[in-house]
């Protein structure tokens, strides 16, 4: 039975596509069969794990108003050797907000279809927009559980009170079920203080489960998306790559 995770912050740039991704991949080269859902109309996770969105016929898009199958959007493998399917996204995906008005139960769609192919997978991991709107619900309406990375900087803090809200509310109202399953840190620079006291004033202001591992700020990790690939296979001997794996590994034990 898979475990479905959203990766989730309403704050763009905090680094949750890149988490999306490397921890998608880290969980795959860990053994698990992983399917990375792309929620985001940006399509960043799609390109990132190799898909090219300009030749997908159908995406999410296509899935959430209802003109395909679950198992007819999905592309299998599009990176060699790497266990991760992909459930790509398109640019479309922004107007399907404007084209689910009326329609009922639409905070159910995805997690009506994810339930179909859910046991052909280890884990599921949804990357959600960086915006409270119907696709993160719909993303936490399907989702076990919520991971969010939170930036070293200033304003961590800042909006991470309204996503707590969010999720309270869809475990009161839309899925019981739904747990936090944790902070974890991104972008992190050893060499400035401000990146110490955030982790630090977080861990005090947070009652919540606060990974061990702390993502670096990382040249590689900024370019591998670029050639389409996840760190690990862009270089797997980088710094971005060893804390990847290290935050599946916690994700995988936490689990069992």
């Amino acid at each position: 039975m898979g475990r479905v995770i959203a990766i989730a912050n309403q704050k763009g740039g905090v680094g949750k596509t890149t988490t999306a991704i490397n921890l998608s991949a880290s969980l795959a080269s860990s053994g698990k069969k992983v399917l990375a859902i792309d929620m985001d109309p940006q399509g960043n996770m799609s390109s990132g794990l190799g898909v090219d969105k300009n030749e997908v016929e159908k995406t999410i898009y296509e899935l959430i108003i209802g003109k395909c199958k679950i198992e007819e959007c999905i592309c299998k493998e599009p990176i060699e050797n790497l266990s991760v399917d992909v459930l790509p996204s398109s640019i479309d995906l922004s107007a399907a907000e404007i084209e689910l008005i009326g329609v009922d139960n639409k905070e159910y769609i995805l997690r009506d279809e994810v339930e179909k192919i859910k046991d052909n997978y280890d884990f599921i991991i949804i990357d959600c927009p960086p915006a409270l709107s119907m696709l993160t619900i719909n993303a936490m309406t399907t989702s076990d559980s919520v991971i969010v990375p939170i930036q070293c900087e200033y304003y961590a803090l800042e909006g991470l009170s309204q996503l707590m809200h969010t999720i309270e509310l869809v475990q009161d109202r839309l899925n019981p079920k739904l747990e936090m399953e944790g902070v974890v840190f991104t972008m992190y620079d050893a060499r400035t203080n401000l990146s110490l006291q955030v982790v630090e004033n977080v861990k005090d202001n947070l009652n919540q489960n606060i990974y061990k591992t702390i993502i670096p700020r990382n040249v590689r990790l900024a370019e591998a998306p670029s050639y389409g690939l996840p760190i690990n296979l862009y270089d797997p001997k980088s710094k971005g790559t060893e804390s990847y794996m290290l935050l599946a590994e916690e994700v995988i034990n936490k689990g069992e």
